[in-house]
């Protein structure tokens, strides 16, 4: 998805969630000059991703025992990411806000994984202590207008912006495993907002029109 295609579903979540949009860029431009590593170029992500089946992993209750079934591409989403190298899996790709258990992402990516990073208006913090440790390929992302070597592919919470770039990058199908849209995490300080994230993700998954989700 391009930005044009997107800003009119940033604009509502800014003002469903009361978000700042100059917060959302700030980060996001310290993301783009502090993360380390080579970034990926569009012709690698379409390489690896154009014309395959693609499975994205969220960090549902059943994750584990439906990463037995991984199809294809592993994209894995946050915390999804630990839990597949659990199980002795490395995925291709993993995309975090850098709330999960950020030194298995940095591993992974140390290992081949291209780690997408996000930057959002209340991620500063963690973008400053984490993003200079990644060395292997990465990717800065923002919710806003990209700039610099920053990219938006559309998509709001880890799980769903992988979706978007699955779908970005041609994916001719995307599978989901370990996705739970009715249950924030036990981890969650404000369940009443995570579960206003979880709806968000699944209306714009909705949007893609990919009748393979079974959303």
């Amino acid at each position: 998805m391009d930005y044009e295609a997107w800003e009119p579903f940033y604009v509502q979540i800014l003002k469903d969630f009361r978000f700042s949009q100059a917060d959302d860029e700030a980060v996001a431009r310290d993301l783009d000059t502090r993360l380390g590593g080579r970034r990926a170029t569009n012709q690698e992500l379409r390489t690896l991703l154009d014309g395959r089946e693609v499975t994205v992993a969220g960090n549902g209750p059943n994750l584990a025992a439906e990463l037995d079934d991984v199809r294809g591409i592993l994209v894995t989403a946050d915390e999804a990411t630990s839990v597949a190298l659990g199980r002795g899996l490395r995925p291709a790709i993993l995309v975090t806000d850098l709330d999960g258990t950020v030194p298995d992402q940095v591993k992974a990516n140390d290992g081949g994984t291209i780690a997408v990073v996000h930057g959002h208006g209340d991620n500063g913090p963690a973008v400053r202590q984490w993003a200079p440790l990644f060395a292997g390929k990465t990717l800065a992302t923002t919710q806003s207008r990209p700039m610099g070597t920053l990219r938006n592919f559309g998509g709001f919470t880890d799980g769903d912006r992988a979706v978007f770039l699955a779908d970005h990058f041609g994916a001719a199908r995307i599978r989901l495993i370990g996705f739970d849209f009715e249950h924030p995490s036990p981890k969650d300080l404000d369940p009443r907002t995570k579960q206003r994230k979880l709806d968000w993700a699944y209306i714009l998954l909705g949007t893609l029109g990919r009748d393979e989700l079974e959303l």
